[in-house]
């Protein structure tokens, strides 16, 4: 008789030391969420850890703001093969209500995401990049290395840019919070898991 429990198709993932982490009490993060290193894991209230998301911290602390989501698959904190020194402590620094979807690659060094930025499917921004507030990379889309990105851009994946000048800020907030209360009944959290 098999087993009614649906298995995975991807290889399992090899395991760092595990991270310290400094979670708020009302995060939601999933019980097979991979954290390692050996910098600090911030993640502040209400933001959303999906199943399988991978933070490493090996490269330098990891903060992620209020009310983010971060799907499946994504690499935050992830080893640059740019041998440029960060002068940053920070690997990573993603600011409050960012949406950093499946399979996304931040590398570590730097790396900072503006408020209410939306990394697309498969994205990778490089280590040391900033981008500005509410910014949109469409899927496959990458950021280049140390590269400054203003307030408002859309970048396509074929390097194309253009401003967002449709002022909906404040709708995709509150989207993007009702989208966590939905979240919040679909993933079993367990933060207990990933603390002492």
């Amino acid at each position: 008789m098999s087993s009614s429990k649906r298995q995975s198709i991807l290889p399992r993932v090899q395991s760092g030391p595990k991270a310290p982490v400094n979670f708020s009490s009302s995060i939601i993060i999933a019980d097979s969420a991979l954290l390692t290193g050996n910098h600090t894991i911030n993640i502040s209230s209400e933001s959303v850890v999906h199943p399988r998301a991978k933070l490493d911290s090996s490269n330098g602390r990891i903060t992620i703001g209020r009310r983010c989501i971060v799907h499946e698959r994504t690499s935050i904190g992830a080893a640059s093969a740019d041998p440029t020194p960060s002068e940053s402590r920070d690997g990573v620094v993603i600011s409050d209500y960012a949406t950093v979807e499946v399979g996304a690659v931040i590398e570590s060094g730097g790396t900072m995401i503006g408020e209410g930025c939306l990394i697309g499917v498969g994205c990778k921004v490089g280590k040391g990049a900033k981008l500005g507030k509410h910014c949109t990379l469409t899927p496959q889309s990458v950021v280049q290395p140390w590269e400054t990105v203003p307030d408002f851009t859309v970048i396509y994946s074929n390097g194309t840019r253009r401003l967002d000048k449709r002022g909906v800020a404040d709708l995709k907030h509150k989207a993007q919070a009702r989208q966590i209360e939905v979240l919040r009944k679909l993933i079993p959290s367990n933060p207990a898991k990933f603390q002492g």
